[in-house]
């Protein structure tokens, strides 16, 4: 991609066969970086992972307390 810019507009212009519209916003924000999330925090997150490729499509939900 040419640009941040390029990127948002291709994104933002996504449309399912049902008509839902994405929206894409750029986030400039700075994290803090080398934070880690243990595997116990991992496992308990509640995410359902999409039947296609499952490792890049996924939901997570809140927790249902």
């Amino acid at each position: 991609m040419v640009s941040y810019e390029a990127i948002i507009n291709l994104i933002g212009s996504t449309r399912t066969r049902t008509g839902l519209r994405v929206k894409a916003l750029l986030d400039t924000k700075e994290y803090e970086t080398g934070v880690s999330v243990s595997s116990q925090q991992i496992k308990e997150l509640n995410i359902r992972r999409h039947s296609i490729h499952p490792d890049w499509n996924y939901t997570i939900s809140p927790q249902t307390n």
